[in-house]
């Protein structure tokens, strides 16, 4: 058994511009917010008073130098230190737990913590697309613990595996937010179960939850959906076609020729990219998985990245994801004579399909991708043969008797 050092809690005035004091408690050594998952000196009460004055606007004080108030505003104050009162009182009872009482009081305070800031807070480091799904994803959850709960708070420790697979079944049939008549589509709830279970994992993790429940937590199958991809003619013909925003022409044409991902190539810089004698590499780290990869990239690739620049440099300056971005992404499409839903993913999906069909390996094509799984990239054999099935069966030459 060790004895823990005990916190001081001090009751403390602050004046206001409005002529009011403030009170708060003053907690030292810090001690732990479960609101903030943060640690923090100062407790504000929410109680205020008033110090009496003279004519002249002068403060009434005590021998002492504090300030005079009147009887309700003292009444005030003998409420703040009855409160303050109870909460030494129980930081003091930590000088006789033991280390693995001390972490269980730890974790009890960190359980009534609220969920969904935590999982908000989370969505906060994502980027461009990422971070639109996990806002996306943050309105679904509160909606459905507004609808569950009453309320758009969820403490940690009022979290079971109940709740949560009622949360999968409410996505699943959940309106989505774009349209009241259309119903979430089930590739879209499975996404953002997927961020849910990140973070019941998360904060099982770092002590927020004291069972793991993302463990015993089903997810939501995908439904196999149909990869769009552009053929070898639509990409030349789309080559060929002039775009109001030639940085992403060059770069939507890049992932056509490496297969990179969007996050990817708006972060790439010229020292990530080696040539060897007219060979060329891209040494860089993936974005969406954090692994180091090095890809075999094209002369006709290179060509598309412009005059090389210093190390440091940006080598697709200026490209970005936007709204704006998407509609000059339509606009070039649609100039080109493409009407399909084509967006910058697709063109990822172009560079498979086209190695497949020109034979390359299918484990090649794994590596090129940076897929981990095997089983994600079979996913572009079948496109392709069903886009073969489909050509063979577009036209009628003859009839035959």
């Amino acid at each position: 058994m060790r004895k823990l050092k005990t916190t001081k809690v001090t009751l403390r005035f602050r004046m206001l511009d409005t002529g009011k004091e403030t009170l708060y408690l003053d907690y030292y050594p810090a001690v732990y917010n479960p609101q903030t998952g943060k640690e923090t000196r100062r407790e504000y009460l929410g109680m205020y008073v008033v110090p009496l004055q003279n004519r002249k606007g002068e403060l009434h004080t005590n021998r002492d130098g504090t300030h005079k108030y009147n009887e309700a505003d003292r009444e005030t104050i003998r409420l703040a230190d009855i409160i303050k009162a109870n909460r030494q009182n129980e930081l003091s009872k930590a000088e006789i737990y033991t280390d693995q009482e001390a972490e269980l009081l730890k974790a009890k305070e960190r359980g009534k913590g609220d969920f969904i800031t935590y999982f908000q807070d989370m969505g906060k480091d994502k980027r461009d697309s990422n971070y639109c799904s996990w806002q996306s994803a943050l309105k679904y959850i509160r909606a459905y613990t507004l609808k569950s709960d009453g309320r758009e708070t969820k403490r940690f420790c009022d979290i079971d595996l109940l709740w949560c697979e009622r949360y999968r079944d409410f996505l699943l049939n959940v309106q989505s937010h774009r349209s009241d008549k259309t119903q979430l589509s089930n590739n879209t709830a499975a996404a953002y179960f997927v961020k849910f279970k990140i973070a019941l994992k998360s904060a099982y993790k770092y002590g927020y939850i004291s069972k793991d429940i993302n463990a015993d937590l089903k997810s939501i199958r995908e439904k196999e959906t149909r990869r769009e991809f552009l053929t070898l003619d639509e990409l030349k013909i789309l080559a060929g076609t002039p775009c109001t925003n030639p940085v992403l022409k060059r770069a939507t044409l890049f992932s056509a020729l490496t297969g990179l991902r969007h996050s990817d190539i708006r972060k790439m810089r010229w020292g990530e990219i080696t040539d060897n004698n007219g060979l060329y590499t891209l040494k860089y780290t993936i974005q969406k998985t954090g692994k180091y990869e090095e890809l075999p990239v094209s002369e006709q690739a290179i060509h598309l990245c412009g005059e090389r620049r210093s190390p440091p440099d940006i080598v697709f300056e200026g490209f970005k994801y936007s709204a704006y971005a998407n509609k000059a992404l339509a606009q070039w499409l649609g100039a080109a004579g493409i009407i399909r839903n084509v967006t910058f993913h697709c063109f990822r999906h172009t560079f498979a399909t086209l190695q497949l069909a020109s034979g390359t390996q299918i484990t090649t094509i794994q590596k090129m991708l940076g897929h981990k799984d095997i089983g994600t990239t079979m996913v572009y054999a079948k496109t392709l043969e069903e886009a073969k099935r489909e050509a063979a069966n577009k036209y009628k030459y003859f009839k035959y008797k």
